[in-house]
């Protein structure tokens, strides 16, 4: 796909870098706006086989599809799981590879597939020749490849962005969280899971790509040896202060022991239906509008990424 290559020695230790021929490089989008976009701009120059182009987030999209048609077979992301998930959103399905420089604040992609997060190391990695297949899901139409949620966590984060320029992100997820936990929103909704249509009252549901694991310190993490599938959880209707010992217990003990419990139901499947009254979910930790029902499909392997030697799985 890359026929030259370039060997390079950096902290990773021996890297082939790839490009389509000597004078092509990999297309590396990068928002301007990013704290860090001046750190990430300086490492991708240095490794020498990325053409930086700044792009706002709102015209990601439009530009990963110009670079294809173009010809790239790889583009880099330089961003967060919402600027990753955009990019990967358009190239899914495809033989086009992506690669990822994490530089938002939780990078659970980036994480999952065991990327380093220091800038350099991920930039190398970027350009060598290890790939892997993941899997993703829809909502409605809709690519993501973590984790999505309905409930709970859209009033958290609302209540988290209202409060974060003059609290600071650390201390205003705090003071978001105890609001939440003191009042506590519920919501109706009807699940459909393998033709049942199940009725919950509840303040969450959360779906993840594969199984999750809610226990520390891999919080929200892949279960090693994870089965394929969406990885439905339902909190059962109950106070803040009870779901907050819910949490606890799930901290503690994991999300199969509490599964095992009236607090909360749990399911492993290939599709399902949510149909809530609100209008808002949550995909890789953003907050996207969505028109209910939402519909809800796995997909297997529709992503081929660029990773490190440890996670490859090369084709």
């Amino acid at each position: 796909m890359f026929p030259a290559l370039f060997f390079a020695a950096g902290a990773l230790g021996e890297a082939h870098f790839l490009t389509s021929s000597g004078s092509m490089t990999i297309p590396a989008f990068i928002n301007p706006a990013a704290g860090n976009a001046e750190d990430a701009r300086q490492v991708l120059r240095d490794v020498g086989v990325f053409d930086v182009r700044e792009v706002p987030p709102e015209r990601l999209a439009e530009r990963v599809r110009l670079a294809i048609r173009e010809g790239a077979r790889r583009v880099l992301v330089a961003g967060g799981d919402g600027s990753v998930g955009t990019a990967a959103g358009v190239i899914a399905g495809t033989d086009v590879e992506l690669a990822i420089l994490p530089s938002g604040t939780r990078n659970h992609l980036a994480r999952d597939l065991r990327l380093p997060i220091d800038l350099t190391e991920a930039a190398l990695v970027a350009a060598g020749t290890h790939t892997m297949s993941v899997d993703g899901a829809t909502v409605n139409g809709r690519l993501f490849l973590s984790t999505s949620s309905v409930g709970a966590y859209v009033t958290f984060v609302r209540a988290r962005e209202r409060l974060e320029r003059r609290l600071g992100y650390h201390a205003a997820s705090f003071v978001a969280l105890v609001r939440l936990l003191v009042h506590l929103p519920t919501f109706r909704i009807a699940l459909q899971v393998q033709g049942v249509t199940r009725e919950y009252v509840t303040p969450l549901v959360f779906i993840g790509v594969g199984e999750r694991e809610l226990r520390l310190p891999k919080l929200g993490a892949r279960i090693e040896g994870a089965r394929p599938g969406l990885h439905v959880m339902v909190v059962r209707r109950r106070s803040g202060a009870r779901t907050l010992a819910l949490a606890l217990a799930a901290a503690a003990r994991g999300v199969h022991a509490v599964a095992a419990t009236p607090a909360l139901d749990a399911f492993l499947v290939d599709s399902c239906r949510v149909a809530p009254r609100m209008r808002a979910a949550a995909l890789d930790g953003e907050i996207v509008s969505v028109t209910p029902p939402l519909d809800y499909q796995h997909l297997p392997g529709c992503l081929r990424v660029v990773v490190g030697r440890d996670g490859a799985n090369e084709e």
